[in-house]
């Protein structure tokens, strides 16, 4: 399941549970709403709650970062888990946006909005 909020140029997306395709599309297009009316836009990922995703949704994420990437700003990316910072450094592979990795939500929410 993905619940996403959009304040200003900043995408906030928690996912719960599984990540799925989907969930993936939504998020593709808030996404892509948000550069068509901004040009830009922050993105906090909330993935306390994100239980597993598929090798699609990877692959989805990587393609997208790969062509949109240089619309977004900064990723801030809310985890726990070292096997998601580790996924987040990957997707920064593909993107000239600042990502960095935040164990609380409130410090990442405050960096992202900027």
């Amino acid at each position: 399941m993905i619940n996403i909020e959009e304040t200003g140029n900043l995408i906030v997306v928690a996912i719960i549970g599984e990540f799925t395709l989907d969930d993936f599309r939504q998020f593709e297009d808030q996404v892509l709403y948000q550069f068509h009316f901004n040009g830009e836009a922050n993105l906090l990922l909330d993935l306390r709650d994100m239980v597993s995703y598929s090798v699609d949704v990877a692959w989805k994420e990587i393609r997208f970062m790969r062509e949109h990437g240089s619309k977004i700003n900064r990723v801030a990316v809310v985890t726990d888990s070292q096997w998601q910072a580790w996924s987040a450094w990957v997707s920064n592979l593909f993107t000239d946006a600042d990502v960095v990795v935040f164990s609380d939500y409130d410090e990442a929410y405050g960096w992202a909005r900027v």
